[in-house]
């Protein structure tokens, strides 16, 4: 592999937080978590209730918890309605677009028959009723371990209700919940997995990611919020056959320690059409892909936390900690404006050795309101991570562009069978290492071949309307999705050169300058909500968070630690290129350079929301 594009190679790619004092809390696989299980049941705790995330493996689940012969299994997906029927119900919130639908606002509970509910707890009750007398003392049915026979003696009577929306039937004796990350439910859908009560194993990934990111996602967080402080254990099922399981008062400690400290994320790494190769030598991905176009290391809605106990590595979305603890992360004034949503998103689009990106506009505020149901828009920016000489970002129409034309030749080129002239109608900007480039919802864009780009944005990243994709099918053989008329309704013409210039390039401000410490403002644009920082030290500078959650990110130099003023967390070591976040409760903390020797200058852009 050509290493020219190499700098230090030490990105982690599993970073954790570790969490102390809680190493008996955790157990894994399936034989540990029986026994913990049966134990339970052993106390006279008998309704074992698994509420699932949808994209667990159910089967799975049940196969493994069979050894504790219960009475009566209760599926939840029994009490919810027929795949027809939640389809008529989520129908104005799919759409017939293949990409774009309406944020769902109904709950977990309106896709369940209250009568068949209802029918499921008459059921519990009676099972209990007939169950082993509770007379028999619990310490004469000795714990079996799993793999040495049957647990009937103790796990006589027990209930156990599971799949998705279990704790909508019962809370029962013993609450579970079995998460996963949204990451790998996206892998599971592109090796066959089916939408939950869906039967469309054969659908496009992007359908059964739309409906995820649509409806069930939605309906699934809104449940689990309501239960975690009701979860006796919560199981990390990213690993088939292979499940993690913790207490709940070890899952709730977890997110309020991470809550208060800085944290880096679980990365992932996609390959696509355009993808390069910076991002395979810098972090040691490996030859397996032909590229990698996405890093996303800073979508806590995506992105997993690593939590370990003792020697037990646990996996949970990153958004349980955004649900469970808003307002310690995100600040006051964001969770104010925001909700539990995590607003910022850093992710890399690496175009080294590959090509350009797909044109493309994002969404005007107004038009993403009443068209999608979002409450704001993907305004964003290019900061330029790395790039070849000569490299060069697509922005604006250029000055003369007749818009009923620029259109004609789109939807021309959208038919196929034509080259859109896309150098005749928009602006191609060079760049070098470090600039950062404003792009506000509405500006026509795309990076170049042969850039690395640190992408900083506004969060809801599926409403990007591409216009043009010079001609390419996805790796799967089917024609990307082209969206030329939201575009076009979106187009700010009046983003001429003179305009950008202005507005959009270049805005660098001087915030601070003094020996081994230069702070300067790099964006974003007014109509952005995002604030952002850069950091070129070769000496520790102090930062505040201003009531806003901060996401940075390494540009520049082998490695800083991060450190508190007054000891509230341990210093914390950031690599190159890596992203990390350090929650508003933080409020301040210290950048402190650090590196070989002779190398201890180190760049950090640090994104927060503007007061």
């Amino acid at each position: 592999m050509n290493k020219r594009y190499c700098r230090y190679g030490n990105y982690d790619l599993q970073p954790y937080t570790k969490i102390a004092g809680y190493d008996e809390h955790a157990v894994e696989g399936y034989d540990d978590i029986t026994i913990r299980l049966m134990k339970e049941v052993a106390c006279g705790k008998r309704v074992i209730v698994c509420d699932l995330y949808p994209g667990v493996d159910k089967e799975e689940v049940i196969r493994h918890l069979s050894c504790l012969n219960p009475a009566l299994v209760i599926e939840s997906e029994d009490c919810a309605l027929r795949e027809e029927e939640l389809n008529e119900l989520f129908k104005e919130y799919l759409t017939d677009d293949r990409v774009f639908g309406f944020m769902c606002h109904k709950k977990l509970a309106d896709c369940f028959i209250k009568e068949k509910i209802e029918d499921a707890q008459r059921r519990i009750r009676e099972a209990m009723e007939t169950a082993q007398s509770p007379a028999q003392d619990p310490a004469q049915s000795p714990v079996q371990d799993p793999a040495q026979g049957s647990a009937q003696g103790h796990a006589q009577g027990a209930v156990l209700v599971i799949g998705v929306g279990a704790g909508l039937i019962t809370r029962g004796d013993v609450y579970l919940y079995f998460d996963l990350a949204r990451w790998e439910i996206q892998l599971r859908y592109r090796a066959g997995m089916a939408n939950w009560k869906c039967t469309n194993y054969d659908a496009p990934n992007l359908t059964k990611i739309k409906r995820g990111f649509f409806v069930e996602w939605r309906l699934a967080d809104k449940h689990k919020r309501q239960h975690f402080e009701d979860f006796d254990y919560v199981v990390d099922t990213n690993r088939k056959e292979n499940p993690k399981m913790i207490t709940g008062e070890a899952f709730r400690h977890a997110l309020d320690l991470v809550s208060q400290r800085p944290f880096r994320m679980q990365p992932y790494f996609d390959p696509g059409v355009w993808g390069g190769h910076w991002m395979q030598q810098n972090f040691g991905l490996g030859e397996d892909e032909p590229n990698y176009a996405w890093s996303f290391d800073g979508v806590p809605e995506e992105n997993s936390l690593n939590l370990m106990f003792g020697e037990i590595l646990v996996e949970l979305p990153c958004m349980d900690l955004v649900l469970y603890r808003p307002r310690q992360l995100l600040g006051e004034k964001v969770h104010a404006r925001f909700g539990p949503e995590f607003p910022i998103r850093f992710d890399m689009l690496d175009t080294m050795g590959g090509g350009n990106l797909s044109l493309q506009v994002h969404p005007l505020t107004e038009y993403i309101q009443d068209t999608f149901g979002m409450n704001y828009t993907q305004d964003e920016s290019y900061y330029i991570l790395d790039c070849e000489e000569g490299s060069c970002v697509y922005l604006g129409v250029k000055e003369g562009t007749d818009p009923e034309e620029m259109a004609r030749d789109l939807k021309r080129a959208e038919k196929g069978g034509y080259e859109f002239p896309a150098e005749k109608y928009v602006n191609k900007i060079p760049v070098k290492k470090h600039d950062h480039v404003l792009i506000p919802a509405g500006t026509v864009h795309c990076s170049g071949a042969n850039t690395m780009v640190l992408e900083i944005s506004a969060t809801p990243y599926i409403f990007t309307f591409k216009m043009w994709d010079w001609g390419r099918v996805g790796l799967d053989g089917i024609p990307r999705p082209i969206h030329v008329d939201h575009g076009l309704n979106n187009i700010q013409w009046e983003r001429t050169l003179p305009w950008l210039s202005a507005n959009l390039l270049h805005q660098e401000k001087v915030c601070r300058e003094e020996e081994g410490i230069l702070v300067e403002r790099t964006g974003l644009h007014q109509r952005e909500f995002i604030d952002t920082h850069r950091y070129m030290l070769t000496k520790p500078v102090k930062c505040h968070t201003n009531d806003s959650v901060h996401v940075l990110n390494l540009v520049e130099g082998e490695k800083a630690l991060i450190e508190s003023p007054n000891g509230a967390f341990a210093p914390f070591e950031v690599h190159y290129a890596e992203t990390f976040i350090i929650p508003a409760c933080v409020e301040e903390y210290i950048i402190n350079p650090t590196g070989a020797d002779g190398d201890k200058k180190v760049g950090v852009i640090a994104a927060s929301v503007r007061g």
